[in-house]
């Protein structure tokens, strides 16, 4: 097993992964912007290096600063967590040349799999099944209006180089396919650097539903279930749940089958996430793997009983799955709601500010993995994800309660900071979603339907506030320095 590993990213994740070390007697070195001087990553890890400004292009997605910080700190090992460069397959390779232990696939895995094209490619040469669409990235308009009208409207235009659904586009009708090919191949080189497109057919009404898997360097893979994250809007997940409810056990297990077929056809090592969308009939869809932790990975952990960030730094550390398909039992129903500092009722715009109040649930079967703590200032600079709250049951109707009476206690305040929470009891109190009969429509079913209630304040003010510990004093660029020792994690 490493001695220290060096955590490549910041917010709830990098708190994940740094507690996951603590337990296995790993030394953590949290990387961190100057905006994140004070933040919970930066209390908790064993050491602290600043590598640049906010900005990320200039901090997180900085790879010669975070080499020069695991060089340092003496890292064998980055964990790169979500987002960021968790899916670059040349800071893959740049940390193999600086003999450090990516916490990830082989680079060549992350390569192909991170092309969404490819990956459609190399899914449907194994037997996978993938919605129709363009073979390639189409090279223009023309191709794409060929393409289009081959497989038929609606259609959904992709990023090859996509990934935490961004970089799409739904088109409905032939005459909205140029502004939107535009639109989206501009989006895709601003984003990822990277203008190829690829068309698909857009199945709607249909489930999203995928498949956590733990793979080992010797050719062994299990699963570990399904997880449904149909609750989304424009392609970002709001609330997940595992196991996918409305499915038969049968489609449950050929889908399960099937993203194992796949990551061995590619030899996956590590931890990650195949990613299906099933139509009304129970006919599924790959559409793209995800080659990292997901933010939605507690729910596999609640019902499992496996904690995957322990799993994926034994297996990088080149270590035997210590998992046997018999030996997963999944149990119960869990589901997760990500509490965003946005205002749903202004589009789900971002919304920065300090928290004055951040008093987060507890109670029986409730987690709550966050990086949120009174005192905190949102920023702008970065994904507005406060916390992940998570709830378990023996049967689904329950987690949803439990959820609710999670969400209903969860108190952030602060001026101009609104959160999600209310948007989030809408979609719990939802007829369909509590019959377990939803689709990816449901959200904008909502949105469309306008709030509830307008004038709706975010949850019940707190009983009691916790102060805030005095603030480390900020390093100066590229120092090393322990992260102060009284520091205790966010609740």
């Amino acid at each position: 097993m490493f001695e220290k590993v060096l955590i490549a990213n910041r917010g709830e994740i990098a708190v994940r992964v740094i507690r996951a070390c603590r337990e296995l007697g790993i030394r953590s070195v949290a990387v961190h912007s100057a905006a994140d001087d004070d933040s919970a990553a930066v209390r908790l890890a064993d050491e602290a290096v600043r590598i640049g400004p906010p900005a990320g292009r200039h901090s997180y997605l900085n790879a010669a600063a975070i080499i020069e910080a695991a060089r340092q700190t003496g890292a064998q090992a980055v964990h790169p967590g979500y987002g960021f460069l968790a899916e670059d397959a040349d800071f893959a390779e740049i940390c193999a040349d600086n003999d450090l232990v990516f916490i990830g696939p082989d680079p060549e895995v992350v390569r192909a799999l991170g092309d969404k094209s490819r990956a459609l490619a190399l899914m449907r040469s194994c037997g996978l099944p993938v919605p129709p669409g363009s073979a390639e990235t189409v090279s223009g308009i023309a191709q794409a209006r060929r393409a289009a009208d081959e497989i038929g409207y609606p259609v959904i235009l992709k990023c090859a180089a996509g990934g935490g659904g961004r970089g799409m586009a739904v088109v409905g009708a032939p005459g909205e396919l140029a502004g939107a090919y535009a639109r989206t191949r501009a989006a895709a080189q601003a984003v990822f650097g990277d203008d190829r497109i690829y068309v698909e057919r857009y199945l709607n009404p249909a489930r999203h539903v995928e498949v956590q898997l733990l793979a080992d360097g010797y050719g062994a893979a299990v699963h570990l279930g399904t997880r449904d994250c149909s609750a989304q809007r424009r392609h970002q997940k709001l609330v997940e749940e595992g196991p996918a409810p409305g499915l038969s056990a049968g489609t449950l297990a050929a889908i399960a089958d099937a993203a194992l077929r796949g990551a061995r056809a590619v030899g996956y090592t590590g931890a990650g996430t195949f990613e299906f969308l099933v139509d009304e009939a129970e006919r599924f869809h790959f559409i793209e793997a995800n080659c990292r932790i997901q933010v939605e990975h507690p729910v596999t952990e609640l019902i499992t009983g496996v904690d995957i960030v322990h799993e994926q730094l034994h297996l990088a550390a080149g270590g035997p799955l210590r998992l046997r398909q018999q030996d997963v039992l999944p149990r119960g129903v869990a589901i997760e709601c990500r509490v965003n500092a946005e205002d749903p009722d202004r589009g789900f715009l971002p919304t920065a500010g300090r928290l004055d109040v951040f008093q987060a649930p507890a109670g029986p079967f409730t987690r709550v993995d966050t990086h949120g703590f009174p005192g905190y200032v949102v920023t702008p600079h970065y994904d507005s994800l406060l916390a992940k709250v998570l709830t378990w049951a023996p049967e689904r109707e329950l987690a949803i309660d439990r959820m609710d009476r999670a969400l209903h206690e969860f108190a952030v305040a602060g001026p101009g900071v609104r959160t999600t929470i209310p948007f989030l009891r809408r979609i719990l109190d939802d007829a369909a979603f509590r019959k377990g009969r939803y689709s990816t429509g449901l959200v904008d079913r909502l949105i469309a339907a306008g709030p509830a209630d307008p004038d709706a304040p975010d949850p019940a003010p707190p009983t009691a506030v916790v102060p805030r510990p005095a603030a480390p004093d900020p390093a100066p660029p590229g120092a090393a320095h322990p992260a102060p020792s009284g520091a205790h994690p966010p609740s």
